[in-house]
């Protein structure tokens, strides 16, 4: 599997308790092509009481991710993220989504999780792990994503997002 085009796709938190999603589509160079942001999204109590301990990943596949992905106009070849709940939406579209984080997966990550080796400058190892869906093919994935992480911070777009964010909640807080 080449890997040409990748989204990292997050979510951001309000203090309030809202969150937005934001999807971005790179090259394989992690330069971007595309981004996406949504509206942000605040549960009712009322939702809260009717969707318990499942509104979290509701929220983040059913009314973030999945929208999202769907407004994309590239063609991606692999979805990276960093929250674990996003992992649902292998089994409701057709992109194979990966969790790419740092830090040692024996305190409490899954066992399927794989080690990348990081790009000069990552102090920290990278591991991916992904959806029982698709956990077959996580060691093609692994060979691909290392081919990348040489030269590239699969981290760092992360950092970026976030940033977007924020100036996207200080711009929507002025108007």
């Amino acid at each position: 599997m080449e890997i040409k085009k990748i989204a990292f796709l997050d979510v951001y938190s309000y203090e309030d308790s809202a969150v937005m999603g934001v999807i971005m589509a790179t090259d394989s160079d992690t330069k971007p092509i595309e981004f996406r942001i949504t509206s942000p999204i605040k549960p009712t109590n009322f939702q809260k009481i009717l969707y318990g301990n499942v509104l979290k990943e509701h929220i983040l596949v059913e009314l973030l991710a999945l929208p999202l992905i769907k407004a994309l106009n590239e063609n991606i070849d692999i979805i990276l993220v960093n929250n674990p709940l996003f992992l649902g939406i292998n089994n409701k579209q057709d992109i194979q989504t990966v969790r790419i984080f740092t830090g040692n997966p024996s305190n409490g990550e899954k066992g399927s999780a794989l080690q990348l080796k990081p790009a000069n400058g990552t102090p920290n190892a990278l591991f991916i792990d992904t959806s029982k869906e698709i956990e077959n093919e996580l060691g093609g994935i692994v060979e691909s994503l290392v081919k990348i992480a040489k030269t590239r911070d699969l981290i760092e777009p992360f950092e970026r997002l976030q940033l977007a964010c924020e100036q996207v909640s200080v711009k929507r807080s002025k108007e």
